[in-house]
């Protein structure tokens, strides 16, 4: 039978459609080969983007580069500071910077495809450029996204993460925050998921697949223990976290799904259990979404987390 189903927390509604819905086999995307005259990111290629941040070496060569995104959202000009005028005209500049992280010299690997060793250094990266860009005056959040596939919002194929920071911190953040106030309610929320159908992975870390979920195989990768950011972990929950996205993210490979991935941490002062949310893209909202902001999804995160799990990859 369908349900309306609410977020843990957030005051966010799902209508799990499973009649409109197709089992894991029907979700796979067409693989399109993008033809390209010249990748940007490519070795040799260096001189066409904005001059390099930092990059991580092996052998002389580059494995993983960071520089400034040519086509950026924020800069760092005009003032951070938001401001109302004539009670309905709130602003500031569009403040911060935007980077990108280029993930591997190999243009045809996907982020799957990564050694685990290379995923922990990404890792790495990402809360190295978190802690540097966070000591920039006016920034109060710096936000680490991925984008893969035409229907995430990518538009260079070669793999790569985005980061921006901004004065603003994100909505999304901030109702987490709020919703969590008199105490973490993740943490029960974890113990229960990892017991449930739909669990996917636990080591150090626990996947599922929400209750809630917006998107057809959406799934949430939270540590066990409370940490408020990626700067928390230690070696072996790193470790942990790489082997966890490489597998959840394998397993969309086998869609050739697009999808995004985002971190959220608490912002300084806050309190807030680091997460990693996946977001596969195989369905399209419609009207129904942005008319009633009550996300309509065909597949049952239950039915996701077998699929996960490897307990009904095999269905026809």
């Amino acid at each position: 039978m369908d349900e309306l189903r609410k977020d843990y927390v957030l005051d966010r509604w799902v209508i799990i459609a499973t009649g409109r819905g197709k089992r894991p086999h029907q979700f796979a995307a067409k693989k399109e080969k993008q033809e390209v005259e010249v990748c940007y990111f490519c070795p040799g290629n260096e001189h066409m983007t904005p001059p390099e941040i930092t990059r991580v070496e092996e052998n002389g060569n580059w494995v993983i580069r960071v520089f400034p995104n040519k086509f950026p959202a924020v800069i760092q000009e005009g003032n951070p500071i938001i401001k109302t005028d004539n009670k309905y005209y709130t602003f500031s500049s569009a403040y911060g910077n935007h980077e990108v992280l280029v993930e591997s010299a190999n243009h045809d690997e996907q982020f799957a495809d990564l050694s685990i060793k290379r995923i922990k250094q990404l890792l790495h990266m990402y809360n190295s450029r978190i802690l540097e860009l966070s000591k920039v005056n006016g920034i109060n959040y710096v936000l680490v996204f991925k984008n893969q596939g035409k229907e995430a919002g990518t538009s260079i194929v070669h793999t790569h993460t985005q980061i921006i920071s901004s004065s603003k911190i994100p909505d999304l953040v901030e109702k987490e925050i709020e919703a969590n106030k008199d105490g973490c309610k993740y943490c029960q929320i974890i113990e229960s998921e990892k017991n449930s159908d739909r669990r996917v992975l636990e080591n150090s870390f626990v996947s599922f697949t929400p209750y809630a979920s917006r998107f057809p195989f959406e799934v949430w990768v939270f540590p066990k223990r409370h940490v408020t950011c990626l700067d928390d972990l230690n070696d072996l929950e790193l470790e942990d976290l790489a082997n966890q996205l490489k597998n959840i993210l394998t397993k969309l490979k086998e869609l050739n799904a697009p999808f995004n991935f985002y971190l959220h941490y608490a912002p300084q002062g806050k309190d807030l259990h680091f997460h990693i949310e996946i977001i596969p893209r195989l369905a399209v909202w419609a009207g129904f979404e942005y008319g009633s902001d009550i996300t309509i999804n065909t597949m049952a995160p239950e039915e996701a987390a077998k699929f996960y799990r490897g307990e009904n990859s095999g269905e026809k």
